[in-house]
Protein backbone atom coordinates (compact mmCIF):
# COMPACT_ATOMS: atom_id res chain seq x y z
CA UNK A 1 0.00 0.00 0.00
CA UNK A 2 2.66 2.61 0.81
CA UNK A 3 2.19 5.38 3.21
CA UNK A 4 0.49 8.97 1.49
CA UNK A 5 3.03 11.73 1.10
CA UNK A 6 6.13 9.39 1.79
CA UNK A 7 5.82 6.56 -0.89
CA UNK A 8 3.51 8.60 -3.15
CA UNK A 9 2.04 12.09 -3.30
CA UNK A 10 -0.38 12.58 -0.72
CA UNK A 11 -3.43 14.82 -1.12
CA UNK A 12 -4.08 16.89 1.59
CA UNK A 13 -6.40 20.02 2.95
CA UNK A 14 -5.02 23.27 4.76
CA UNK A 15 -8.10 25.80 6.58
CA UNK A 16 -6.59 29.27 7.04
CA UNK A 17 -8.96 30.47 9.80
CA UNK A 18 -9.58 33.94 10.58
CA UNK A 19 -10.86 36.05 13.09
CA UNK A 20 -10.86 39.52 13.68
CA UNK A 21 -7.61 39.98 10.80
CA UNK A 22 -5.93 37.23 12.51
CA UNK A 23 -5.00 34.38 11.37
CA UNK A 24 -4.87 31.00 13.17
CA UNK A 25 -1.67 28.95 13.85
CA UNK A 26 -0.19 26.11 15.47
CA UNK A 27 3.48 25.08 15.79
CA UNK A 28 4.18 21.68 14.18
CA UNK A 29 5.60 19.21 16.61
CA UNK A 30 6.54 16.13 13.70
CA UNK A 31 7.39 15.86 9.93
CA UNK A 32 6.86 17.57 7.97
CA UNK A 33 8.29 21.00 8.99
CA UNK A 34 8.35 19.88 12.63
CA UNK A 35 9.19 22.99 14.71
CA UNK A 36 6.89 25.39 12.39
CA UNK A 37 3.74 27.63 12.67
CA UNK A 38 1.26 26.43 10.57
CA UNK A 39 -2.18 26.44 9.37
CA UNK A 40 -4.77 23.45 10.44
CA UNK A 41 -5.01 21.18 8.10
CA UNK A 42 -4.00 16.66 7.16
CA UNK A 43 -4.50 14.51 5.24
CA UNK A 44 -7.79 13.72 3.15
CA UNK A 45 -9.41 10.15 3.74
CA UNK A 46 -10.13 7.56 0.80
CA UNK A 47 -13.58 9.01 -0.22
CA UNK A 48 -13.83 11.82 1.68
CA UNK A 49 -14.28 14.84 -0.14
CA UNK A 50 -11.47 17.48 0.43
CA UNK A 51 -14.08 20.08 1.82
CA UNK A 52 -15.24 17.94 4.59
CA UNK A 53 -11.70 16.75 4.82
CA UNK A 54 -10.41 20.57 5.78
CA UNK A 55 -13.27 21.04 8.28
CA UNK A 56 -12.96 17.89 9.98
CA UNK A 57 -8.75 18.58 10.55
CA UNK A 58 -9.66 21.60 11.84
CA UNK A 59 -11.95 20.91 14.21
CA UNK A 60 -9.98 17.98 15.71
CA UNK A 61 -6.73 20.16 15.95
CA UNK A 62 -8.33 23.39 16.73
CA UNK A 63 -11.33 21.87 19.41
CA UNK A 64 -13.16 25.46 17.18
CA UNK A 65 -16.45 24.43 15.35
CA UNK A 66 -16.36 25.17 11.76
CA UNK A 67 -19.01 26.56 9.64
CA UNK A 68 -18.93 27.53 5.90
CA UNK A 69 -15.62 27.32 4.08
CA UNK A 70 -14.55 28.58 0.74
CA UNK A 71 -12.02 26.94 -1.42
CA UNK A 72 -9.12 29.36 -2.60
CA UNK A 73 -6.65 27.40 -3.99
CA UNK A 74 -4.33 24.50 -4.30
CA UNK A 75 -0.24 23.93 -3.45
CA UNK A 76 2.35 21.75 -3.93
CA UNK A 77 5.11 21.06 -1.55
CA UNK A 78 7.83 19.22 -2.05
CA UNK A 79 9.89 19.24 1.23
CA UNK A 80 13.08 17.48 0.48
CA UNK A 81 14.31 17.36 4.25
CA UNK A 82 11.31 15.12 4.91
CA UNK A 83 11.03 13.47 2.10
CA UNK A 84 7.56 14.12 1.99
CA UNK A 85 5.32 15.75 -1.19
CA UNK A 86 1.92 16.88 -0.82
CA UNK A 87 -0.60 18.46 -2.86
CA UNK A 88 -3.22 20.23 -1.18
CA UNK A 89 -6.24 22.04 -1.49
CA UNK A 90 -6.28 25.25 0.36
CA UNK A 91 -9.49 27.19 2.51
CA UNK A 92 -10.45 30.09 4.16
CA UNK A 93 -13.15 30.87 6.39
CA UNK A 94 -14.24 33.05 9.04
CA UNK A 95 -17.17 31.34 10.37
CA UNK A 96 -16.41 29.66 13.60
CA UNK A 97 -17.66 29.84 17.22
CA UNK A 98 -15.42 28.58 19.94
CA UNK A 99 -11.90 28.88 21.42
CA UNK A 100 -9.24 27.22 20.12
CA UNK A 101 -7.44 25.01 22.83
CA UNK A 102 -4.36 22.76 22.18
CA UNK A 103 -6.33 19.47 21.15
CA UNK A 104 -3.51 17.50 20.10
CA UNK A 105 -0.44 18.05 22.29
CA UNK A 106 0.93 15.26 20.79
CA UNK A 107 1.43 17.03 17.46
CA UNK A 108 1.06 20.67 17.91
CA UNK A 109 3.34 22.38 21.15
CA UNK A 110 1.32 26.10 20.87
CA UNK A 111 -1.18 28.09 19.05
CA UNK A 112 -2.16 31.67 18.87
CA UNK A 113 -3.56 34.22 16.57
CA UNK A 114 -1.33 36.50 14.75
CA UNK A 115 -1.79 39.47 12.51
CA UNK A 116 -1.11 38.74 9.07
CA UNK A 117 1.96 41.88 8.35
CA UNK A 118 3.23 39.99 12.07
CA UNK A 119 3.47 36.11 11.63
CA UNK A 120 5.43 33.86 13.82
CA UNK A 121 8.46 32.22 12.44
CA UNK A 122 10.01 29.70 10.84
CA UNK A 123 6.64 29.89 8.61
CA UNK A 124 5.38 25.99 7.11
CA UNK A 125 5.91 26.49 3.19
CA UNK A 126 2.27 25.35 3.31
CA UNK A 127 1.29 28.55 5.45
CA UNK A 128 3.22 30.62 3.09
CA UNK A 129 1.31 29.55 0.20
CA UNK A 130 -1.64 30.59 1.37
CA UNK A 131 -0.99 33.89 2.46
CA UNK A 132 -1.63 35.40 -0.90
CA UNK A 133 -5.38 34.20 -1.41
CA UNK A 134 -5.84 36.09 2.34
CA UNK A 135 -4.69 39.54 2.15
Amino acid sequence: MGVPGIDFPGVGVGLAILRDGKLLLYKRMKAPEAGFWNIVGGKVDHLEPAEQAARREAEEESGLTIGAITYVGMTEQIIAADGQHWVSLLYKTEDVSGEPQLVEPDKLSDFGWFDLDDLPQPLSAFTSSILRFLR
